[in-house]
């Protein structure tokens, strides 16, 4: 290793070490898991810490954490006890039936949380505990030692029909938990539903906020329900996102900021299209977005 990289390493370690410790001092109802593991390196911020760059290294975060890169993570970073919550169900909605993934009790669950894949995806996208550098493993794990359930759908079209068949899931959950907070996570082409559901008053009064993770930009959401019910939403996106350019969802998230809409952004620097779904620090976004009025 050359005297350079030395010392950009020893640097990077640094600020790994203060970034972890900042995680363990964050407020939020939901208890740490594996952080040291999973909290991003913060290279800067602005608006009040609402827009925040993270350093991202392939060599660091995915060959090195990887066993078979991009296929096994290290088992480290994986905790199957969660598995014993787990299951995979059809539930017959409104809309149809509908394949999903759960973990966590079907009913009176402290929050919900459910995360739409992208085009070519399914429920076992989100189910796999080794695939992604264990993030979704670490997600459903901080969901059941809070008392909460994690919901992976199959989705079959990105239409205004998939969207219909969510807002029907989010009602059901919430019928099954009265009162408690439901958030909605979206990636890639499954942002398209994100958006879709932002139209429908009824499923946004259900919604306590949304995540949307390197998706397309939505030029009209300001016309929406969910923003005229200053629903809270935390994006993350790549900065070398080849599929939806990182400076479009940067100038959406800057106009919503400068209405004061309650929205973040993590921009994973050099980061590519999958890379949120690999590096976004779920116990940051859920206890944000929790946490908010």
């Amino acid at each position: 290793m050359s005297t350079v990289h030395f010392a950009r390493a020893t640097i990077l370690s640094l600020f790994a070490a203060l970034a972890c410790d900042c995680a363990q001092a964050q407020e939020g109802p939901l208890k740490p898991f594996k952080d040291d593991l999973f909290t991003p390196i913060i290279m800067d911020r602005r608006d009040g810490g609402d827009f925040e760059r993270v350093d991202y290294q392939e060599m660091r975060d995915i060959n090195a954490r990887d066993e078979e890169p991009e296929r096994r993570v290290k088992r480290r970073y994986v905790d199957l006890g969660a598995r014993k919550a787990e299951a995979l169900e059809t539930w017959n909605l409104p809309t149809g039936p509908l394949e999903l993934g759960r973990v966590g009790p079907m009913a009176n669950s402290a929050f919900s949380v459910i995360f739409i894949h992208g085009r070519d995806g399914d429920r076992r996208l989100a189910m796999n505990d080794y695939r992604f550098g264990g993030n979704f493993n670490r997600l459903k794990n901080l969901a059941v030692l809070n008392g909460g359930t994690f919901y992976a759908p199959s989705v079959k079209t990105f239409d205004t029909a998939g969207a219909a068949s969510i807002a029907a899931l989010i009602a059901e959950i919430s019928a099954r938990s009265p009162g408690r907070p439901v958030i909605l996570t979206c990636a890639s082409m499954g942002s398209f539903l994100c958006w879709g559901i932002s139209r429908d008053a009824g499923a946004v009064s259900k919604l306590k906020g949304m995540a949307i993770l390197g998706g397309a930009t939505d030029p009209d959401y300001s016309k929406s329900a969910a923003y005229k019910a200053r629903l809270p939403v935390w994006f993350t996106h790549g900065g070398n996102d080849k599929t939806y350019k990182a400076e479009e969802q940067i100038a959406l998230y800057d106009k919503l900021h400068g209405a004061g809409q309650p929205v973040r952004f993590t921009l994973f620097e050099t980061g590519s299209h999958g890379t949120p779904v690999r590096m976004t620090d779920w116990r940051a976004v859920l206890n944000w977005i929790l946490t908010k009025k």
